[in-house]
């Protein structure tokens, strides 16, 4: 069906499209020339803007070494108190080697590491990451994270018995003020 419809533009529309900017161009001096053009620059503006508009809005198809660095939890998604206590006491690094480290920290200070692996599944468009924590494990690390893919990123979100929800984005830590 979609092949027809292609084959009927292609055929019986485009040489009509055609036809009437060619006829606006040569009366480009009159008003019905000048209608013609004037509605071609907006047609066309159009689509080049809903092109870059697609292309900017794209969605990043992840890779395995997209996942390598460090993590901290996202304070933008929920700012305040206990976004900050988040930040402060959780954050996670994950290796080129495929390890994966959560550490339990207060502020600068590493008070426990968990220590784990990570691979991807692939049969999907964007690969989708999989850990496997040794034991004893952290309760963040209970599942595997939701990765939520923007235009230029990503960030992951664990599901918590304890939190609910926490928001990881991948950044350095840093004090916070």
């Amino acid at each position: 069906m979609f092949l027809g419809f292609q084959l009927l533009f292609l055929l019986l529309i485009s040489p009509f499209i055609i036809g009437i900017f060619l006829y606006g161009i040569k009366r480009k001096t009159e008003f019905m020339g000048k209608a013609i053009l004037t509605f071609y620059a907006f047609g066309i503006s159009f689509i080049i803007i809903m092109l870059i508009i697609g292309i900017l809005g794209k969605k990043k198809v992840l890779e395995k070494s997209d996942f390598y660095g460090e993590y901290t939890i996202d304070r933008n998604y929920f700012s305040g108190k206990q976004a900050d206590w988040q930040y402060n006491n959780f954050r996670f690094e994950i290796k080129e080697n495929d390890s994966m480290y959560f550490y339990v920290t207060d502020g600068e200070i590493i008070n426990e590491t968990y220590k784990g692996t990570i691979s991807t599944l692939v049969p999907y468009k964007s690969a989708r990451l999989v850990i496997e924590m040794k034991n004893p494990n952290h309760h963040i690390l209970t599942s595997n994270p939701t990765i939520y893919r923007e235009a230029w990123g990503f960030f992951m979100v664990f599901k918590s018995p304890k939190f609910n929800n926490m928001y990881f984005r991948k950044a350095e830590w840093k004090i916070i003020e």
